[in-house]
């Protein structure tokens, strides 16, 4: 054999393994991010011909396949309202699948390892498998309630309701969105759509929290040797250290008409000079340590899609007086902020959110079911109870106050020159075991002037007030 065949040889027999390699690379390690990637169209045209199970809530179902005379199925969702487009998501055999639709995919077309017991004799058969169902937490009547709170309006944002002692997810309405029947006929509008209507504005968007953040800063503080009655600053502006950056209290006043105010007068009247004081004497390490005890920076395994939020780097006590406000680089989802006021009102743990409840079988016999976790023990219980006590104060002073008993923090979150600010609410009612969070973005229909109180508050107590508890 000649020189130049053998290496030709050579040079063949080398990309054939070469070809193995990465053959046996994408089929033995690359599933997830090839066959079952939500782009993969393949898939979703096999599931055409498959009974795939339901999503429902309460009774009521959210997501079924029906029979069509060809022996394919089609999917389609009952409930026929937007509220429920970012939890269940769409699925479509020439966009994919995204959400509940993505996630559980396996589970719902009945393909799933834990389901090999319960499909054991269609396996032996070779029929195909039933799908299993998935059951979420939601509550239908609040997630149309906290949706159409949003969405009558205009309003751009999100707003999500939990249960505080086990983390239920009880509403995760987002704004704008979409109705997941007919996906393909609505593609091309909802991309050009301003608000981007697929995202789930709940989970996916995370957003500066402005003064809600007050309260991880406020359990910090407590925590290294505040008091109710500590005094603070009242002045109306206070300069950053080491620049000529200048923090004002909102509409530039001296808060409380004083140059010195206790604790719970900044809380409740949310004076910035004060917790930018605060803040700095606390340090980063410890505004950090509470950050991360209340969720901020974590994601969340809940089965639709979730951001994790951040603090952001903290390299001075210009960047820790500014943090300390809920500015700067520190971002919020709304499910977060939701879990920061549960965990309030849970003593002080934060439980893990979740969305799926259970997973049944055709006939509706539970294969597995969630059971509540705890996440983190943010503050002690006594810590939690002074927190309480500083959210009630604040209430009592928000727009709209109308005797209720529940405990709260605004927010009025700057986020660029000359931007109508993201305006928060968070709140809990004690005596129903439901915590919300509602951001409503860009000031809504008040633009610059728009507080939490006036535009977020309203919104939160239409849920609190809402919520027959029954779940």
């Amino acid at each position: 054999m000649n020189k130049s065949i053998r290496v030709t040889a050579l040079f063949s027999i080398l990309l054939t393994i070469i070809l193995l390699i990465n053959l046996t690379v994408v089929q033995a390690f690359s599933v997830d991010k090839y066959a079952k990637n939500e782009h993969n169209q393949r898939g979703f045209y096999d599931m055409q011909t498959i009974a795939r199970g339901q999503i429902f809530a309460g009774g009521a179902v959210l997501a079924e396949s029906t029979p069509n005379e060809d022996d394919t199925y089609s999917r389609s969702y009952p409930v026929d309202s937007p509220a429920w487009g970012p939890v269940t998501g769409y699925l479509s055999s020439q966009y994919g699948a995204s959400q509940l639709e993505a996630s559980y995919n396996d589970i719902l077309n009945g393909r799933d390892d834990s389901l090999l017991t319960t499909n054991f004799m269609d396996l032996i058969t070779g029929e195909q498998p039933d799908g299993a169902n998935v059951e979420v937490t939601i509550d239908p009547q609040l997630q149309q309630l906290a949706y159409d709170q949003l969405n009558q309006q205009g309003y751009e944002g999100a707003a999500v309701a939990l249960q505080p002692s086990t983390g239920k997810i009880l509403a995760m309405a987002s704004s704008p969105s979409y109705n997941p029947n007919n996906i393909d006929e609505q593609w091309g509008q909802l991309q050009e759509q301003e608000g981007n209507p697929l995202l789930n504005h709940a989970t996916q968007e995370t957003l500066p929290p402005g003064s809600i953040f007050k309260i991880i800063t406020t359990a910090a503080g407590l925590d290294n040797g505040y008091s109710p009655d500590s005094t603070l600053t009242g002045a109306s502006e206070i300069t950053l250290p080491g620049t000529e950056t200048q923090l004002t209290n909102y509409g530039g006043q001296v808060c409380g008409g004083s140059q010195q105010v206790s604790l719970t007068t900044a809380f409740s009247l949310s004076c910035n000079t004060a917790f930018v004081e605060m803040g700095m004497d606390v340090g980063a390490d410890e505004l950090r340590s509470y950050a991360e005890g209340f969720g901020v920076g974590q994601s969340a395994d809940i089965g639709v899609e979730t951001a994790s939020g951040n603090l952001g780097d903290l390299p001075d006590d210009a960047a820790v007086g500014q943090s300390s406000i809920g500015q700067r680089d520190v971002s919020m989802s709304a499910l977060q902020a939701a879990g920061m006021a549960a965990t309030v009102a849970n003593n002080g743990v934060r439980m893990e959110p979740y969305l799926v409840n259970r997973i049944t079988d055709s006939t509706m016999n539970d294969i597995r079911t969630t059971d509540p976790k705890e996440a983190s023990t943010a503050v002690s219980e006594e810590l939690a109870a002074t927190l309480t006590d500083l959210m009630y104060e604040s209430e009592r002073n928000t727009s709209g106050y109308n005797g209720n008993s529940y405990a709260s923090k605004t927010g009025t979150a700057e986020h660029g020159a000359d931007l109508p600010p993201h305006v928060w609410y968070v709140a809990f009612d004690p005596d129903r075991d439901i915590a919300v969070a509602v951001v409503v973005k860009n000031g809504g229909n008040l633009g610059q002037s728009a507080t939490g109180g006036q535009v977020s508050a309203p919104i939160g107590r239409a849920i609190l007030d809402g919520y027959g508890g029954g779940q």
